[in-house]
């Protein structure tokens, strides 16, 4: 198949090594988070928050939390242009969505004399919040597509990537407890430019046969 859209994606590899001389411009990562922004998720929750580690101050801490797992991906933090952590609402609230409305009326989308309306999207956030109020697996599910957009639009712009669970999740909240403000990470993203050096982009793209996983009825 001959589609920009399928080059791309057949062009992107999972980085495995990156080059700490190439830096993403700052036009491309502007692009780059504004797709993150325009994320779709369920009801227009957006349980998300984005922080992006590119100081070397940031680095050292975020290289300090795989002290005890995950020490193979320890060099994308030093090495990529920037990491991202992911991180998601673990108790997503009504006042969460408070702010959703009160940007529906600011764009337009919602007139002001038909604000309550608006929460009849609501009694989902409830269907998936436990007797504790924990929103966890909801909000963390609408968080990967944010990662899986990252991950579409960074093809499309010829900037490597590697999306990664293995963090330490416990030490990751600790360390960035204040930027987090609340929110959890569980996985994060490393951006730049790979290193002659990746074994992985000399390696021939692979998936599955397409009539191994659709089924059109």
């Amino acid at each position: 198949m001959s589609h920009p859209i399928i080059e791309d994606l057949l062009w992107r590899k999972t980085c495995k090594k990156y080059d700490p001389s190439e830096k993403v411009s700052e036009e491309d990562l502007q692009v780059l988070f504004e797709a993150m922004r325009l994320t779709a998720s369920s009801i227009n929750s957006q349980p998300w928050k984005f922080v992006v580690i590119e100081s070397d101050e940031a680095r050292q801490r975020m290289s300090k939390t795989f002290s005890r797992m995950h020490e193979y991906n320890q060099p994308h933090v030093m090495q990529s242009s920037q990491f991202i952590l992911f991180a998601h609402n673990p108790r997503y609230q009504r006042n969460d969505f408070d702010k959703v409305v009160d940007q529906y009326i600011e764009d337009g989308r919602t007139k002001p004399e038909d604000r309550d309306k608006a929460y009849a999207a609501y009694r989902f956030v409830e269907l998936n919040t436990d007797e504790s109020g924990n929103t966890e697996p909801w909000t963390r599910a609408q968080t990967y597509l944010a990662l899986g957009n990252a991950l579409h639009t960074l093809a499309r712009l010829k900037i490597d990537s590697t999306p990664i669970e293995g963090i330490d999740s416990e030490l990751v909240n600790k360390e960035f407890e204040k930027e987090l403000g609340g929110y959890c990470c569980n996985f994060a993203l490393a951006i730049g430019y790979h290193h002659d050096d990746d074994f992985n982009a000399k390696l021939p793209k692979s998936r599955l046969k397409m009539e191994d996983i659709l089924v059109r009825i």
